[in-house]
């Protein structure tokens, strides 16, 4: 029988021995999934039709016993929480939520203590004890109010276990633990109802007291077999985790002193091909798997995938995997528990909780939302495609707007969806019309995902996994109207959903099986491919969410995380059993989210190595390019040589000479290709935007005196107009955006400061006697630039922030907001000028230079910057030095050198055999 599957084997013994009587016959096994498996094996060794036997999983086995019907996670929290308040006093009752922080906790304990029948006061009051002792060296007088308290809490949980025990065996329903008490007490009754049944026990390996209490006193009454899967590798080692619980059993139970113990086999010592592949981070797995069936498929042609497991040792690997699986792996079978913590769907309430919840925190201002929450609703892959709110996006990054009146959100998108309608539909009214809304979307985003598609069918899983928790909640909302409380609906979400998940059953004979560990049980496989290989997630560590010490569940016989890890330890050599081709695959990395070092069972496997296994132990790591990063290279094409003369013809600025001195690349990408940036809502005024602010207000104020001189009376009046003209071009500006608030009032401030600052310096200077006149504010000028090196004219063109004529000279200024310095606008050598970016400022200046010189009709010129943060150096001109000389006017010798310079620039923007290349800093 070497080799056969475990449940091949018991189809084989159900039709041999049980043949006359399948239909008496009870199979019990630990999970669901087998089920299925088991009846395929049954039909394949038939060669008639017969009536099945009944095949049943132990829990549901165990319920019919005691004829409890079984609560889920969040059905016992709400109950709980029922009892909670009828047995505390108001005054000291907690809120749901602070409730269920720790009633999650203590209804694991209670579920254990009743699976293993110990007696509950005992357990309890032992804890109570313990704390008693840890705070004995207390004097009464340093008792405070909170340690009081703690010991309440202790003192009380035999009234909270057998209050809720009561109160759920009156309605006939129960958690696992509580089911199990019952069922023990219930079983010579049950028996009674069923004498001619005969049941099967098969592929169990750890056992619970009340199971093994059920199981021995169906063995002891002749009405049941059981068929353990031992391989004897394990057994007969005294100190293998694997074999730790039937070792015990063969040794302990009455039954087989005077039976043998079956089966023993011998398969786990056959030949094997074990690869233990390490890689970074959890991704590098999925793409490892991925490959690993890409090569099964090919070197196999023939086979088929259901024979190939993909084993996950952490959930999260799920989706990571789904993309890495090859197109030609075709029918799927996913079966296994999802958290429902990261589900897309469920991102996707949390973000609406997080929008409505923080709008009605805004009451004094009506229902306001928060452009980023808006936006990650908006954006999120559910939604966007089916939404139609891209022109809605758009209004709100143009347009600034920080925080949007519900009113106003529904204005700019004036033929909304159904969709949108619900996502955005005001949360005012309690907890079940808002879990309606909720409802409501989650079935029309269900009804927008389609069935033919792998992908959409697993989205669609999901948001049914959070339809059910919302439909749940919204029944126990109506049961318990006294938390109907909107605020702390979110806060009962989270609570809830940490104890939900997105269950996944697939076509369960078809195809390559995805399972999780707990899954994988009685089945048996070919090819195998473990992920996660790593201390804390395979085997899972020493995680214990309990309040009972290790030392005292020692001491009652309650699991602590050593059985936890003789249950993995089982499970994990259980897959390795019969199988051949066994791929483990583990995390590299020793720090982050997803790390941990290589698995003990991988150590395990190589120093207990068994003759006939082979192993082979490799890293692959992302293949590392000699380079780290090849600055790109774009060649001038003949499209792109038509779009530079267009831009010769339409006017080169200087802002573009010094983009593509800063990097040709960005050039590239903004003058050739058009590409804008993203516009994106400014939450906080950046500072090109101030800059505008300041330069609009300025233009605005100084317009009146255009070709006339400027006197002191204009300046006073100027003051007077600062911040009416500043909040005037906020808003211009600013548009929506937010400006009475935190940093961006600060930068509000800081606009009229500038300002002021500038006036108080011209004023100042027309008090000195300058004589000041505006020629031109934030005027375009241009000139055409010809020369034998350039392919063709160029039209050098700018905008010019003023021009004004002070004292007989003409003088050119750029505003800058941020700090220059004196030495920016130097220059003591031409050669290097369009090399180095530093000279940005002097390109430019000169530019506008060039461009007025005409105009100027031999009046001499200075061009140069005036800097909002170092004002109290004024205007800072030009000026070239030459040895010991400084030259600040601006002749036709300093153009000439300047247009030498631009002209050099211009021939290798223009030269077609001189391609874009990106500059790295």
């Amino acid at each position: 029988m070497t080799n056969t599957s475990f449940l091949n084997k018991i189809a084989t013994l159900l039709i041999d021995n049980h043949s006359d009587q399948l239909s008496d016959t009870v199979i019990v096994l630990p999970n669901k999934r087998a089920k299925v498996f088991l009846i395929e094996a049954v039909k394949n060794q038939l060669s008639q039709t017969v009536i099945s036997p009944e095949i049943i999983s132990i829990e549901d086995f165990v319920q019919h016993i005691a004829g409890i019907r079984s609560v889920d996670a969040i059905e016992q929290l709400f109950e709980f929480y029922e009892v909670y308040l009828s047995i505390t006093p108001s005054a000291q009752q907690q809120s749901f939520e602070l409730f269920a922080n720790w009633a999650k906790t203590l209804l694991q304990d209670f579920n254990e203590i009743d699976r293993y029948l110990l007696e509950p006061s005992h357990v309890l009051s032992y804890l109570k004890d313990i704390e008693d002792i840890k705070k004995w060296g207390i004097e009464v007088e340093d008792k405070t109010q909170l340690l009081e308290n703690y010991i309440d809490f202790w003192k009380l949980l035999p009234n909270y276990y057998q209050s809720l025990y009561d109160h759920l065996l009156a309605k006939g329903i129960g958690y696992q633990g509580l089911i199990y008490r019952e069922a023990v007490q219930n079983l010579i009754h049950f028996l009674n109802t069923v004498p001619s049944k005969q049941f099967v026990f098969a592929g169990f390996n750890a056992l619970n007291a009340a199971e093994e209490k059920i199981v021995q006193e169906l063995l002891s009454v002749g009405q049941a077999k059981i068929y353990w899967d031992a391989d004897q590798t394990f057994l007969n080692d005294p100190y293998h985790d694997a074999g730790h619980f039937l070792r015990r059993f063969k040794e302990n139970w009455k039954y087989y002193k005077t039976h043998p113990f079956e089966w023993i086999v011998d398969d786990f010592s056959a030949t094997k091909n074990i690869q233990v592949i390490g890689t970074p981070k959890s991704v590098g797995q999925a793409k490892i798997a991925g490959s690993i069936l890409e090569q099964t498929i090919e070197n196999h042609p023939e086979k088929s995938l259901d024979k190939v497991a993909v084993v996950l040792g952490e959930e999260s690997l799920l989706v990571p995997l789904m993309y890495s699986l090859p197109a030609s792996v075709g029918a799927l079978n996913i079966t296994m528990g999802y958290s429902a913590k990261n589900n897309p769907a469920q991102i996707l309430v949390a973000k609406l909780f997080k929008m409505h919840t923080n709008s009605l925190s805004r009451n004094n201002k009506g229902y306001v939302l928060y452009y980023k929450e808006v936006l990650d609703i908006l954006t999120h892959p559910l939604i966007e495609p089916y939404a139609k709110t891209r022109e809605l996006v758009r209004l709100i990054n143009a347009n600034n707007y920080t925080f949007i009146t519900h009113q106003k959100l529904l204005d700019l998108n004036p033929n909304p969806s159904e969709l949108f309608l619900l996502l955005f539909k005001k949360w005012e009214t309690g907890a079940v019309p808002v879990l309606e809304t909720i409802i409501n979307l989650l079935e029309t985003l269900k009804n927008n995902l389609s069935n033919d598609n792998e992908e959409e069918k697993i989205t669609k899983a999901f948001v049914f996994a959070i339809f059910k928790v919302i439909n749940k909640l919204i029944t126990y909302y109506s049961k318990h109207q006294h938390i109907d409380k909107i605020e702390t609906l979110y806060a009962i979400y989270k609570q809830v959903i940490d104890v939900a998940e997105v269950s996944f059953e697939g076509e369960p004979l078809n195809g390559l099986q995805i399972m999780g560990v707990l899954e994988s049980r009685v089945l048996d496989f070919d090819t195998v491919i473990v992920t996660s290989m790593n201390e804390g997630k395979f085997p899972a560590g020493k995680s214990s969410n309990s309040f009972i010490p290790y030392d005292v569940k020692r001491e009652l016989g309650l699991p602590t995380f050593k059985e936890k890890d003789a249950i993995y330890t089982y499970h994990f050599y259980h897959l390795l059993q019969r199988a051949t081709n066994i791929y483990l695959l583990y995390n590299t990395e020793s720090e982050g989210m997803d790390a941990g070092e290589k698995s003990r069972f991988i150590t395990q496997l190589d120093v207990e190595r068994q003759p006939k296994h082979t192993l082979t132990q490799e890293i692959y790591n992302a293949v590392l390019p000699d380079t780290a990063y090849v600055p790109m290279e774009v060649p001038k094409s003949a499209a792109v040589m038509l779009r530079l003369k267009e831009i010769a013809e339409q006017g080169f600025s200087p802002s573009a000479l010094t983009k593509y001195i800063r990097n040709p690349i960005d050039f590239y990408f903004q003058k050739i290709l058009r590409i804008r940036e993203v516009e994106e809502v400014e939450e906080s005024i950046a500072l090109n935007t101030l800059g505008t602010i300041i330069h609009e207000t300025l233009k605005t104020l100084y317009e009146p005196f255009i070709g006339r001189l400027i006197s002191e009376s204009d300046l006073q009046q100027c003051f007077k107009q600062i911040d009416v003209e500043v909040l005037k071009q906020f808003k211009l500006v600013y548009k929506e955006g937010e400006i009475k608030k935190g940093r961006n009032l600060l930068a509000f401030e800081v606009a009229k400061r500038n300002v002021s600052n500038f006036l108080k310096v011209e004023l100042e200077s027309v008090k000195k006697g300058e004589q000041v006149q505006i020629i031109a504010l934030e005027q375009t000028y241009e000139r055409l630039l010809e020369h034998p090196k350039l392919p063709f004219p160029v039209l050098i063109k700018g905008n010019v922030d003023r021009i004004e004529n002070r004292d007989g000279v003409i003088r050119i200024i750029d505003y800058k907001t941020g700090k220059v310095e004196k030495g920016t606008v130097a220059l003591r050598s031409w050669d290097d000028l369009t090399l180095d970016i530093k000279n940005e400022k002097i390109i430019q200046v000169l530019a506008y230079a060039y461009m007025f010189e005409k105009e100027a009709k031999g009046v001499p010129i200075e061009a140069g910057i005036i800097s909002f943060k170092n004002l109290k150096e004024g205007f800072l001109p030009f000026n070239f030095k030459s040895g010991k000389e400084e030259t600040k006017n601006i002749e036709e010798e300093i153009l000439n050198h300047y247009l030498e310079q631009i002209v050099l620039l211009l021939s290798e923007i223009l030269d077609e055999t001189i391609p874009f290349k990106e500059k790295i800093n």
